[in-house]
């Protein structure tokens, strides 16, 4: 029998403390959101293993757990802090969103997998606002102060970009599968300033496809 409590606690240490998380806000949170509550069902031995973990709804395209060290580095880099406006796109069973909202922040949650969506609601309860949708059509509640995304972005998100406020951040996986960055966006009136923070590699997500004949 896994005891979740210290799985939990060996992935705060071991994984996300040697991968230059070191805002203990976040490592709280991640210390005390069950992991395995959010995972495919069948898989919950595998909830604190340091591998994103896959899956496939029967009405959408593959979706993805992001390693826990890589979600946290990426959600740290948000500066989430009480009352602030989160958009998490792709949520999956809705882990993601479920940090943030242990962060303090108001979390819409946005998936286009009927399954999934569904899926989040039942493990997210009413603390997070859960939407089936397309994920570049602009989400109520915007603008918003961060974004998550919770998949490999091709090219540039310029839909979800323009649905933060001045001064908000979006972080997301960038570029193609052998090259793609953890990257920042930070928007300043009607620029983006942009930073790549690490090494990342996450599923393609279909809605943020590059044009064929692109060059990144």
């Amino acid at each position: 029998m896994i005891d979740y409590a210290q799985a939990r606690r060996l992935m705060v240490d071991c994984q996300l403390r040697t991968f230059d998380v070191n805002d203990n806000t976040v490592l709280d949170a991640f210390d005390s959101v069950p992991r395995e509550r959010f995972v495919p069902p069948g898989h919950e031995e595998f909830a604190y293993i340091d591998r994103t973990l896959t899956f496939e709804p029967s009405d959408g395209e593959t979706r993805a757990m992001p390693v826990p060290m890589v979600l946290a580095r990426m959600i740290q880099a948000l500066k989430i802090r009480p009352g602030t406006r989160t958009l998490d796109v792709a949520t999956g069973f809705g882990y993601g969103a479920a940090i943030l909202q242990r962060l303090g922040a108001e979390v819409v949650a946005l998936e286009s997998s009927a399954d999934l969506a569904s899926a989040a609601r039942e493990r997210l309860g009413d603390t997070v606002d859960v939407i089936h949708g397309p994920l570049t059509a602009p989400a109520k509640g915007g603008p918003f102060d961060a974004i998550l995304v919770e998949g490999r972005v091709e090219t540039r998100p310029q839909a979800l970009l323009d649905q933060l406020r001045d001064d908000g951040r979006l972080v997301c996986v960038l570029g193609p599968d052998r090259a793609a960055k953890a990257t920042l966006f930070v928007r300043a009136g009607d620029a983006f300033g942009s930073r790549s923070l690490f090494d990342a590699s996450l599923p393609a997500l279909k809605s943020f496809a590059a044009e064929p004949g692109f060059a990144f």
